[in-house]
């Protein structure tokens, strides 16, 4: 994505994005009025009244005319928004938000599992097993074992069908596969360890086991992220 140019309504509204993100802003207080923002960016009036409609647009503040700008509450931000779960993710620092994001992932590929494991072709089938056989050899190179990890999930994905889940798990994973703290350790064994979690996936929709295919995915996704991050207790949900 390209960056916003300096002095546009995108640059200053991601600015107080992430002050808004950050708590410098705390919710339910105002915005610093109109003049002050101004000088603070170096912006006409007409560049910090668009970056409010899009912070308005977005959830993170509420525009009320003759009394001001205020943060509204997290529970009001639109988090699918490509920015606003960048913003959130960076400011993670307990990893409450990863953590929320993986419970996510986990609930929708549970599900997308246990359909597939009725839905899938022969065609699919063999692409899976033909996956899990590749990433068995490549557990000594991890970066090229991901990719295929996340062509597995995306194979499994595709065969429910459910369009509108997939496209929540990408946006979710786009915003957060390239953070270390996602990412989290890497290794040999840990890469051999998520290996035999997809082929026990696979063997499940291989058999055509719907509760086995949810299970072993339910199983896989909470045990790799939780290797990942060193048998950390944050995801007892």
């Amino acid at each position: 994505m390209t960056a916003p140019k300096s002095g546009s309504p995108s640059a200053s509204a991601n600015e107080l994005l992430a002050r808004i993100v950050s708590g410098k802003h705390a919710s339910g207080s105002q915005l610093p009025p109109e003049p002050a923002l101004c000088e603070a960016f170096g912006v006409s009036r007409t560049v910090v009244r668009e970056a409010m409609k899009l912070l308005q647009e977005k959830g993170l503040v509420l525009v009320r005319q003759g009394s001001g700008t205020v943060v509204t509450p997290p529970e009001s931000w639109k988090m699918l928004d490509e920015l606003v779960l960048a913003a959130s993710i960076a400011e993670d620092r307990n990893l409450t938000i990863l953590d929320d994001l993986v419970v996510t992932r986990r609930l929708l590929e549970s599900d997308m599992a246990h359909v597939a494991a009725s839905a899938a072709t022969a065609e699919t089938i063999e692409r899976l097993g033909s996956l899990v056989d590749q990433m068995d050899r490549l557990v000594d190179v991890v970066s090229e074992y991901t990719e295929h990890d996340r062509a597995f999930h995306d194979v499994i994905m595709r065969a429910s069908g459910n369009r509108i889940a997939r496209a929540v798990v990408r946006a979710l994973e786009s915003q957060a596969k390239n953070t270390a703290r996602y990412m989290g350790q890497t290794s040999r064994d840990l890469c051999i360890a998520s290996n035999r979690g997809h082929r026990a996936i696979y063997e499940r929709i291989a058999a055509a086991d719907p509760e086995g295919a949810g299970r072993e995915m339910f199983r896989h996704i909470t045990e790799a992220w939780l290797a990942r991050q060193g048998a950390r207790s944050g995801l007892a949900r």
